[in-house]
């Protein structure tokens, strides 16, 4: 898959606008080849989409399960590479999926939504159904579709605020 100039741009937009700001947020990278079940590099879109986003200020840890040691060298030391999914989750502002891998088809969402500091899921790839990520308290955010979040917990729901009073 080859990514155009609107497409980052709109990949690029859709991280802001579920983080509101980029400069200094930490986001986890899942994908670095070109497709799964390679480590080739070239003309890959998670890298010109990681490029973009440093240039806008965040700090990266990536993971992908073959194309490390291709992707250290043309990223340098710019970006974290992780040992794991959840490493590169770990900590993270949000989690974005680049690349088409099964292994990320298949992660512990539970163990995923504790290994993010916040619980935005960002997918590129459109591995996951909306409604599961949002039964497992993710917010997810997907190519071509509508977001999810999860629902308010009931009790969220009927406790009322509670108010000082204003009569001694």
């Amino acid at each position: 898959m080859r990514i155009n100039e609107e497409q980052r741009q709109r990949f690029i937009r859709k991280v802001r606008s579920a983080l509101w700001t980029l400069r200094g947020k930490k986001l986890g990278v899942l994908g670095l080849a070109f497709k799964g079940g390679t480590d080739d590099v070239r003309e890959s879109p998670a890298i010109l989409l990681i490029q973009s986003l440093l240039q806008e200020g965040c700090q990266i840890s990536a993971y992908d399960p073959a194309a490390h040691e291709r992707a250290r060298e043309v990223l340098n030391s710019s970006v974290r590479l992780a040992e794991s999914a959840y490493d590169a989750a770990s900590g993270a502002d949000a989690l974005l999926i680049l690349t088409e891998w099964e292994e990320f088809a298949v992660l512990d969402l539970k163990r995923l939504r504790a290994e993010l500091k916040y619980p935005i899921v960002i997918d590129g790839r459109n591995l996951y159904d909306p409604e599961v990520m949002a039964a497992n308290g993710l917010t997810y955010y997907s190519v071509g579709r509508a977001a999810s979040s999860p629902e308010p917990t009931a009790s969220a729901v009927a406790a009322p605020p509670v108010r000082k009073s204003t009569h001694s």
